[in-house]
């Protein structure tokens, strides 16, 4: 039950939103136990975001919400994946991308908790 919260600063396309979703959840299962299957992704453009004091940058926040326990590791792992997609898709440079993790072992679905 992943959820990646994705917010940039710059303008997307369909296409753009499209590519990212697919590698988005191609990148989840760098986790062990997360699939796209369970994976929802919020892709909200046009944010408007300063960092360093300056706004004329690229730049994107990126929240990723995890059901179970912590694995530093594939978070690394999957940092560095999520980083390289944002580039590729939509020339944010890495010193300009913050990944914020979280983990809960409290996540409602389908009427009920896990």
């Amino acid at each position: 039950m992943p959820f990646i919260d994705s917010r940039v600063s710059v303008k997307t396309t369909q296409e753009q939103r499209i590519e990212l979703k697919e590698r988005l959840g191609q990148a989840i299962a760098l986790i062990p136990g997360k699939s796209e299957s369970w994976l929802m992704i919020d892709l909200a453009d046009e944010q408007e975001m300063y960092f360093r004091g300056e706004g004329q940058e690229p730049t994107a926040f990126i929240a990723v919400n995890i059901y179970g326990d912590p694995n530093p590791g594939a978070f690394y792992k999957l940092t560095a994946e999520m980083t390289k997609i944002y580039g590729e898709v939509l020339g944010i440079t890495p010193d300009h991308i913050y990944v914020k993790y979280s983990t809960t072992h409290d996540w409602g679905w389908n009427g009920g908790n896990f």
